[in-house]
Formats: structure tokens, C-alpha cells, sequence
């Protein structure tokens, strides 16, 4: 497969991310992803807005939320809402056979895997060069963990064999929005995501890794010939 350009990409992804919002209704709660190409599925329900759908989201990050303000989109939060109908998030692999994905690229992945964990659905954005035959390989696995003696977390994540790296912004470590660290993991090849997901939860200090098993209901991809929409 030829890789499209990163124009093309972007191309790619707004296709989806109309595709996916379109199934948005009124009424409806709506999970807010992050990233780029949630950042599209945010404009795309912007759009519909101003046509007259009356929706409110729950966003992921506070780059999220700015956007949502700058463009319209009304918000809410888990004090008014415990469910939510529909989450719209994008994803940095997502497994063919399983709908297996990984994020957290955009650092955001707590809060995104809490929103998506309390949603009827997920509808997951992407083009096509994020989907695999299996995880891990060229992109790391993002995992979350406290800042306070982040040093050890780090010496046990590399003795279970995860291969990680802080992840810094300039000279220092990257901040979540919930103050956390993030640590990249290189990873070859992740047969068995549920073991992982399990070894690295028994890490103390730990707080969330990138790996989203079972959570997808539905994968919207951008492709060249037009957009593609694969289910469980």
C-alpha cells in the first residue's frame, strides 16, 4: 500500500469523521475525543449544530474542550451525566481481527479510555495506514503513570520488559492533564494484549495503559477509494 501524503491523510480522516458524526442524533451525549482527527469529528459536529442537532459532549483533554468552546459545540461533564450514548474518538493502531486498539499518542489516554469504558459506543476514527494485523511494532505503547517516583515505575516497567521511555516536552517530562506522566514503550509485537494489559495494571504507580481492548463498536476508516466501515 502506498502511504498517502500527509495532506491526503488529512483528507482521509475528515471523510471519516463526517461519516462517523453523521450518525450522531438529537439529544444524544457525546464522548469528545482527542487528537486530530477527533479534532475533524468535532468541526464536522459543529457543523450539524449550527444546522440545528441538539447535542452535548463530555471532552477528553482541555484542547478538546477549547476547541469545542471556540466552535460551539455545548458541554457538559460525568456530574450530569453518568452515560454516554456515543463516544467519537480517533485511535494510533487499531487490529483488523479484534478492533484491538492503542492510544495515547496525543497523551490524553485516561481520560479517553474513561469516557469511552462509560459509553454505549465508540466509534472509532482513522485512516487507513493506523490499521494492522497486530499491535505494537512501529508504534509505542503509551502508558500512563504518577509523577511521584516515576524513576522506580520506570525500572519495573523496563524489568517486566516493555522497553520504556519517558516521554518530555523540551527538557522536561510530559504532563498529562491530570498531572501524570506518560511513558512510550517499545513494543515488537503484542500477541496477547489482555496479559499485558494485566501485567503492566500490577505495576504500583501505573495508572492506565494505551492498550483499549474491547471497546470499539465500530471502526470508520478513511481509505483513497472512500470511506470503509468495519464492525465486530
Amino acid at each position: 500500500m502506498t502511504r498517502p501524503l500527509p495532506w491526503e491523510r488529512d483528507a482521509l480522516k475528515r471523510a471519516a469523521a463526517e461519516r462517523a458524526v453523521s450518525e450522531v442524533e438529537d439529544g444524544m451525549v457525546l464522548g469528545l475525543g482527542s487528537g486530530s482527527t477527533a479534532a475533524f469529528a468535532v468541526e464536522a459536529l459543529a457543523a450539524r449544530i449550527a444546522e440545528g442537532l441538539r447535542v452535548v459532549g463530555i471532552p477528553t483533554s482541555e484542547t478538546t474542550a477549547a476547541l469545542a468552546r471556540r466552535l460551539g459545540v455545548p458541554l457538559t461533564s460525568f456530574a450530569e451525566h453518568r452515560r454516554i450514548d456515543v463516544a467519537i474518538d480517533g485511535a494510533d493502531q487499531v487490529e483488523r481481527r479484534t478492533l484491538n486498539l492503542i492510544k495515547g499518542l496525543g497523551g490524553a489516554l485516561l481520560r479517553e479510555k474513561m469516557v469511552a469504558g462509560a459509553s454505549d459506543r465508540m466509534i472509532v476514527v482513522i485512516d487507513e495506514t493506523k490499521l494492522v494485523d497486530r499491535l505494537g511494532g512501529s508504534t509505542p505503547l503509551p502508558v500512563e503513570i504518577v509523577s511521584f517516583g516515576w524513576q522506580i515505575v520506570l525500572d519495573r516497567l523496563t524489568a517486566s520488559g516493555c522497553g520504556p521511555r519517558l516521554r518530555l516536552a523540551g527538557d522536561r517530562p510530559f504532563t498529562t492533564d491530570g498531572g501524570n506522566f506518560i511513558v512510550d514503550c517499545a513494543i515488537a509485537e503484542i500477541p496477547h494484549p489482555a496479559a499485558l494489559e494485566a501485567r503492566l495494571s500490577a505495576i504500583i504507580g501505573v495508572v492506565e495503559s494505551g492498550l483499549f481492548l474491547g471497546l470499539a463498536s465500530k471502526v470508520v476508516v478513511g481509505r483513497s477509494s472512500g470511506v470503509e466501515v468495519i464492525e465486530p
